[in-house]
């Protein structure tokens, strides 16, 4: 594995963690405001469009670093959800309502799980041989 790659897992690693933190603060307030636990799948599913907002932000800007088309890559990882996040907000409210299992950790699973296909996703579908393809503005460059 070539050393940019390795960074690259580092970066997304760090950002994803932020974006975990945004994930757990907004879910566990969000949990006050839905205090039973057959909708859990509600705040699972606001928390995570807050997080994956803020994750998409950060590893475009500075993962990735791939001239893309924005919108495109917006609609490629959107993809991702609509096939993940029915199944786990629909599994996490089984086991949470029915089950008994805690609400965070079946939250802290699905994170892991998230974190690992997502990496995969930007990785190889959404930026592919793209990445660092974004060009560099000189100094004298004005926004």
């Amino acid at each position: 594995m070539k050393f940019k790659e390795v960074l690259r897992f580092i970066k997304f690693t760090l950002f994803s963690i932020s974006a975990g933190i945004v994930q757990i603060v907004s879910f566990e307030l969000l949990g006050i405001a839905f205090s039973d636990d057959s909708e859990y799948g509600i705040a699972y599913i606001i928390a995570t469009a807050l997080s994956v907002l803020w994750n998409f932000t950060f590893n475009f800007k500075f993962t990735f670093k791939a001239a893309v088309n924005i919108p495109k890559s917006m609609a490629l990882a959107f993809l991702f959800y609509v096939f993940f996040i029915p199944p786990t907000a629909i599994g996490g409210n089984y086991l949470v309502a029915n089950c008994g299992w805690n609400k965070t950790v079946v939250l802290l699973i699905t994170m892991v799980l998230n974190f690992v296909l997502e990496f995969l996703w930007n990785r190889f579908v959404i930026y592919g041989k793209k990445v660092d393809t974004q060009k560099k503005k000189s100094k004298n460059e004005v926004n």
